[in-house]
């Protein structure tokens, strides 16, 4: 009893912090490996089982359909044996809730390995109601409808405990990209079924990759820092910062990959072939950007300019060579009229400099934020959202690389694109 008092209380030494954190690892890990010899035994006695249900859902790109039917099969007992005993649904649903809000205020105190099993936890629930109500025939719009609510509810507790122990640090960012990510995810979906469009196999980071990344690394983080600081009142727990930031990059990415797919789906268009212009523009983006960061360095060192000025004049620099590379190599573009060409990749070039000067001066606003952290996240998400479309779809869309159709034959207008393919 005193031990649990201890864990509770927050006051436990540093071998009974790792012991803590790790034990319902050790526990899941043993039902597992269990439920696997079993389901090997089912599948060499009757065949493989297979679960319809979780053919509905879809798969992430974290996922196969393979491990989905055996995680099916393995949580089967315990939502059999909740709709035998006649607990409600939406009572899984609430729990799940109060266990997910109870995680949240246990993270922002500096209770990692409690808050983040809370949050596997209220994972499982929410796998588990859904079954429940099919089971026992109470399944309903309502009852759908407040589920998906609740969710939503559920991992913003968690990022917001998250936000509210890294108020102080440089994870704080990653945290609100994380939380507004976790929203927009499915809201792209839900908005791109009321349209009539497809999306249950749409993006990589799904609601259940996230639960598994989120909960897991924060859960587990206490083990690495009753290591490395065993004295440490308020340690950094850098495996759930790294989990919530790969949540933060993730999320965002399948957001936007549900959206492009959504526009292209409604507009009745298909992607265009991306195989040689995007590794190209990606070799010639880092090849420009290690001459921008090595500018940087030397003006941000030697002449102690400010890292905004500093990032545009490196942008300007990288930019003369990324337009002759991207010219000749990466969009095979050299039949295109390069004054215009030249004209346009301007524009890019200079409004791409605009955005990271100003993407680093608000990021280092944020307390304790890195300059070269700062630097690095602005570049990534302008190549994104900004550089590559415009390169591809304005500076060099005439160039062969770009065309779908035939490698070798350019189109007269990039629009023709969509036509043939249709």
């Amino acid at each position: 009893m005193s031990v649990l008092s201890d864990w509770f209380t927050g006051s436990l030494s540093a071998a009974l912090r790792i012991w803590t954190a790790a034990a319902p690892a050790l526990l899941l890990i043993a039902y597992a490996l269990i439920g696997l010899a079993a389901y090997v035994v089912r599948t060499l006695a009757w065949g493989r089982f297979h679960d319809e249900e979780a053919d509905g859902r879809g798969l992430g790109g974290l996922t196969t359909a393979r491990a989905r039917h055996f995680f099916a099969w393995l949580m089967r007992p315990l939502w059999q044996g909740l709709a035998a005993a006649g607990v409600p649904p939406n009572a899984i649903t609430t729990l799940a809730v109060g266990l997910a809000a109870g995680g949240g205020v246990a993270i922002a105190a500096g209770r990692f390995a409690l808050g983040g099993w809370l949050y596997v936890s209220a994972g499982a629930l929410d796998y588990l109601d859904g079954r429940v109500a099919r089971a026992t025939g109470q399944a309903s719009p309502s009852g759908a409808a407040l589920d998906s609510v609740l969710d939503r509810y559920c991992e913003s507790a968690v990022l917001v405990g998250l936000a509210w122990y890294y108020r102080e640090s440089w994870v704080l960012l990653p945290c609100l990209l994380a939380l507004t990510g976790s929203l927009f995810v499915p809201y792209v979906r839900a908005r791109g079924e009321a349209l009539g469009a497809t999306m249950k196999d749409v993006g990589f980071m799904q609601r259940p990759e996230r639960i598994l990344v989120l909960g897991l690394s924060v859960a587990l983080s206490p083990i690495l820092e009753a290591i490395i600081s065993p004295e440490d009142p308020r340690p950094p727990h850098w495996i759930a910062a790294a989990g919530v930031t790969l949540i933060a990059l993730t999320s965002h990415a399948t957001a936007f990959q549900r959206l492009a797919f959504l526009v292209r789906a409604l507009s009745g268009s298909l992607p265009r072939d991306d195989r040689r212009s995007l590794p190209r523009t990606i070799a010639v983006s880092a090849l420009a950007t290690a001459l921008d960061f090595a500018v940087v360095q030397m003006l941000m060192i030697g002449t102690g300019a400010p890292p905004p000025l500093a990032t545009g004049v490196g942008c300007v620099a990288g930019g003369i060579v990324a337009f002759t590379l991207s010219r000749v190599w990466a969009f095979a573009a050299e039949a295109g009229p390069r004054g215009s060409q030249a004209m346009r990749f301007v524009f890019v070039s200079g409004s791409s400099a605009a955005l990271n000067a100003g993407g680093v001066a608000v990021l280092l606003l944020l307390p304790a934020m890195n300059d070269r952290l700062a630097w690095v996240l602005t570049r990534l998400v302008v190549f994104v959202t900004w550089n590559y479309p415009l390169l591809r779809d304005h500076v060099f869309a005439l160039g062969p690389a770009v065309n779908d159709v035939n490698d070798d034959v350019p189109l007269s207008d990039p629009r023709e694109r969509d036509v043939s393919r249709a």
